[in-house]
């Protein structure tokens, strides 16, 4: 009952906080308070139309959306100064930010044990790890991971940048060899391809984050600015048991885009040069996509004609349309879903601001996910890998299929944080809460 107590006393810490902002503001700028609020809210709508043409438009006019976004919390600043309530306004802004501290602890808290439970594990006798060099811009050499992992015991598999070679078939050829851990040092997508010959055998698999981004191993709670910290799992490791993802019989770690995301990462210029990629893509993607027309169905529901569809293996935190967040288990048994469709200037400013908690975002879960379309085949992204599917494409889930061999200590690992409801902070605040810690 001591997390229940403390979810308690931290919503209501959270909704005092609340409140005092706004009897402040009340306070401080009298009638002015409602034009104060005006102003603010104005600022923020221009802003997020600002990010929005930035991401959307070329040319001058991505020059305005990025000057709007600017000059639009700026001149809302010269109008809280001219007009005298900037004290209230600060102190205001500055309750809110102090109180959504203790409103999403209050919120962890009263959402109980969310970690993946761990299971203790014997140190492998003949762990084989294979290693791209080219990956993350050389972060097997610049962390000296080879000779580090053979130190501890390891054998290491060295891929050759300049020879294509298919790391399935090096992985086979290892457990045919006698090897009882699989791991990686590379992305996601080649970790998601030995990954799936270790849950083929039944095999630990050990995640070095070595990749530009390693989503799963963020995931994981592994230190990604040091993976040499990863090989701690060969001598003081602990089991996870992780879902695997698989979209038309090929396994995926992270996620499987479709529409908007799947078109970026299709063009040949997306690996060496992402952001600039990105930026050049989006207007026509965004502002006027003119891909396949899909449909994606999961749990009984139906998303018609999004613009993109994420489909991940478990569902992602709250987060924004480019970076959905972070997924805070990896053993739920479900696949989750961020479909994206905009139709007008209104969703545009709702999307800008409130990520995928907008209104143009729909999110659902399931074992399975079809999606179709009325071509015969479409560009997908697995793992930020690009490919073309025949439609339909089938995305299914195997619970538990993963053993994930991960260091005791994880510096990275944490725990989620569900979306931002005074609804729920303040049932948490009356103490209405269930056994398993979720408000009533």
């Amino acid at each position: 009952m001591g997390e229940v107590v403390r979810a308690k006393w931290l919503a209501r810490a959270a909704i005092g906080c609340g409140a005092a902002a706004v009897a402040v503001l009340a306070a401080g700028a009298g009638l002015r308070g409602a034009l104060v609020v005006a102003v603010g809210v104005a600022a923020l709508a221009l802003m997020a139309v600002g990010v929005w043409w930035a991401l959307s438009r070329r040319g001058p006019v991505r020059w305005l959306g990025v000057l709007l976004a600017a000059v639009a919390p700026a001149g809302a600043v010269a109008a809280y100064v001219g007009a005298g309530t900037w004290p209230w306004v600060l102190a205001s802004v500055l309750l809110w930010a102090v109180g959504l501290w203790p409103a999403r602890a209050a919120l962890r808290a009263g959402r109980g044990a969310q970690e993946m439970p761990e299971r203790e594990a014997a140190r492998p006798r003949r762990p084989v790890l294979i290693m791209n060099p080219k990956s993350g811009g050389g972060k097997v050499e610049k962390f000296r991971l080879p000779e580090r992992a053979r130190e501890l015991g390891a054998e290491v598999v060295l891929l050759d940048p300049s020879a294509p070679q298919d790391v399935a078939e090096l992985a086979e050829r290892a457990v045919a060899d006698g090897a009882d851990l699989l791991g990686v040092a590379g992305g996601d997508g080649t970790q998601a391809l030995v990954a799936q010959v270790a849950a083929r055998h039944g095999l630990p698999f050990l995640v070095v984050s070595a990749g530009t981004r390693n989503h799963f191993a963020l995931d994981l709670g592994l230190d990604r600015n040091d993976p040499a910290r990863c090989l701690d799992a060969l001598t003081d490791g602990v089991e996870l048991r992780v879902d695997l993802g698989e979209v038309a019989g090929r396994a995926f770690v992270n996620n499987v885009s479709f529409g908007t995301y799947a078109e970026i990462v299709q063009n040949p210029e997306y690996r060496d040069a992402k952001a600039s990629t990105v930026l050049a893509m989006l207007p026509d993607l965004l502002a006027g996509y003119a891909g396949a027309e899909l449909t994606a169905e999961a749990g009984g529901e139906v998303l018609e004609q999004p613009q993109a569809v994420l489909v991940s293996n478990n569902p992602y935190d709250a987060g924004d349309l480019l970076d959905p967040g972070r997924r805070s288990r990896l053993d739920l048994g479900r696949l989750g879903v961020l479909g994206v469709r905009v139709d007008g200037a209104a969703q545009v400013a709702d999307l800008a601001l409130r990520g995928t908690s907008a209104e143009a975002v729909r999110t659902l879960m399931g074992r399975e996910v079809l999606v179709t379309a009325e071509t015969a085949r479409i560009p997908v992204a697995v793992d930020g890998e690009a490919l073309e599917l025949d439609v339909p494409v089938r995305c299914v889930i195997r619970p538990a299929a993963l053993r994930v061999r991960v260091p005791r200590d994880r510096p990275g690992a944490v725990r989620s944080t569900p979306p931002l409801s005074w609804r729920r902070l303040a049932r948490l605040a009356a103490g209405r809460v269930e056994a398993n810690g979720g408000a009533r």
